[in-house]
Formats: C-alpha cells, sequence, structure tokens
C-alpha cells in the first residue's frame, strides 16, 4: 500500500490571509501533508497555557475531521514534529480518536518558533484584552520590537498597538478584580488604564461596576475630570434583572458612594417600603 501524502482531495487548508502571509515571511518552504498524531509533540514553549473546554472542537472534529491545518516543524534530533501553532486542534484530535492529522511543515528555529507561536495566539479573537496585552509584551522583550513593527508584524494599527499595551499599567490585584466582575470588554478597561493613578483607577472601576458605566458614559466622567472639580457629576447606581422585568435607578448628590454606603442606602429604602405596607395592612 503506497504511502498517502496530503489532504483528501474534498478538504482544503484553509487560514486567514494575513497568517498565511506572515508565515510566507520566514525562511523555508511550507509543506502540506497527513501526519500520524504519535509524531507530533506539543511545544514546551507554547506561549498558550490554558487549552479551555475541548469537547465542543473535539466533537466538530470527529464528524467533519481537522479542516484547518496545524503548524510544525520537523526536530530531527527527536524523529518528531513540534507543533508550533493548533494545539487544541491537536488534543481535540486525539480525543477524537484521529490517527493522524493535516499539518503544514513549516522548517523554523527555535526563535522563529517562539515568535510565530506568540504572533498567532495575539491574532486569535478568542484572547481577552489582559492575554493580548502580556502577548504583545513578551513579543516586544523577547524580539526588542517597537510599538510600530508590533503592529507591521500583526496587521494592526500603531494605535491599537498601543492602546492594547497600555492596559498593562493596571495593576494586577485591579485586573483580577476586572475579571472576577465582568469588567472585560477592551473600551472599558481603558478608561480605568488611562487614569494617572492606581487610586483613580479603583475609583473608575467602582463607577463602572456600581453604576453600570457605558463605555461612552465612563469616557465622560474622565474627560470631565480632567477639566477640573468645577462640576461634581452625581453618582448613579442601576440595576436591571436578567428578565429585564424592571429597571431601577437610584441617583445621589454628591459624585462618589461607597459599596457598604449603597448597601446603607438599599436597606433604608426596603424598611420604608416595608414600613408603609404593613400600616396599610393596618389600615386596611
Amino acid at each position: 500500500m503506497s504511502k498517502r501524502f496530503g489532504l483528501p482531495v474534498t478538504l482544503k487548508m484553509r487560514h486567514d490571509a494575513h497568517y498565511v502571509e506572515s508565515l510566507t515571511s520566514y525562511s523555508g518552504a511550507a509543506i502540506g501533508r497527513m501526519l500520524p498524531v504519535e509524531q507530533i509533540r506539543p511545544n514546551p514553549e507554547q506561549p498558550r497555557k490554558a487549552l479551555g473546554d475541548l469537547r465542543e472542537l473535539s466533537d466538530s472534529i470527529r464528524q467533519k475531521g481537522v479542516l484547518e491545518p496545524l503548524l510544525v516543524r520537523f526536530v530531527p534530533r527527536e524523529d518528531c514534529y513540534y507543533i508550533i501553532s493548533g494545539e487544541r486542534r491537536y488534543h481535540a484530535a486525539r480525543a477524537a480518536g484521529l490517527r493522524e492529522v493535516p499539518c503544514i511543515e513549516k522548517s523554523a528555529d527555535d526563535a522563529e518558533t517562539l515568535e510565530i507561536s506568540l504572533i498567532e495566539n495575539i491574532q486569535r479573537k478568542d484572547l481577552t484584552p489582559f492575554e493580548e496585552a502580556d502577548g504583545l509584551q513578551r513579543l516586544a522583550e523577547q524580539f526588542d520590537y517597537s510599538h510600530e513593527e508590533l503592529a507591521k508584524k500583526l496587521g494592526k494599527a500603531r494605535s491599537s498597538v498601543s492602546e492594547t499595551l497600555s492596559l498593562r499599567n493596571i495593576p494586577e490585584s485591579l485586573r483580577k478584580k476586572c475579571v472576577e466582575n465582568g469588567v472585560t470588554t477592551k473600551s472599558l478597561l481603558l478608561q480605568i488604564a488611562r487614569q494617572p493613578t492606581e487610586r483613580q483607577m479603583l475609583e473608575m472601576f467602582a463607577r463602572i461596576l456600581q453604576s453600570g458605566l457605558t463605555r461612552d458614559e465612563a469616557r465622560k466622567v474622565r474627560s470631565d475630570e480632567k477639566q477640573g472639580p468645577q462640576r461634581a457629576q452625581p453618582f448613579i447606581f442601576q440595576y436591571e434583572p436578567e428578565n429585564e422585568a424592571f429597571r431601577f435607578r437610584l441617583q445621589f448628590k454628591k459624585s462618589h458612594v461607597s459599596r457598604d454606603e449603597l448597601i446603607r442606602t438599599l436597606r433604608e429604602i426596603l424598611a420604608q417600603l416595608e414600613g408603609t405596607s404593613e400600616a396599610d395592612s393596618t389600615a386596611a
């Protein structure tokens, strides 16, 4: 039986155009072929550590196969192929019981492998803004790239790269609070990162969290603060349940209200409502 190379004729190798272009910018021709999973090894220097839930991907691969090839390089001293990108597909394919997977073999040394891995991960759309910022920082430090060079490597605007890197100004403790409380959109995180001090970052985070500020509202707060204290903005607390049955809005005269003070105020309102209800019942 002759040895089979390449993908089945019914399948095509596909990738985003910018990624294909990044491959051709390196030395060595890329070769497509089917490789046994036993010959493939995960890259120990893989920047992406958390693979996430692979069940959906594994089910899809079980039904349709691996439609997007892995990028690998051959390591002669170990007689195997190391993954440059596509580790989730590799693990999902193994879980689906595949014996071979489509691969693009790339000639690359250790430095090129790390660079491609970082670029490929940063280009992914499912990274959080913080993960993207950390990836950009590592790429800049590892290869001494300027913001302009990073933008060209990634096919992004320089301003976008600079904005993402500015998220690293947010202290690690505040980062965790943002993630835990669902403040994860880049536009809102930028409003926090642009505050001049850590204390002001915490205050902006509290306003976004407690008042449900949108991006434009957070931007307006920051703009007003730059203009000076001549016009204090009232603190607003908004709440809407998941079923959208009602919308609750509480506005204070002062511009900053602590979490404890907000809770006390809500309890006072509840106590008044309960007292009114009891009085009505007695009168009836």
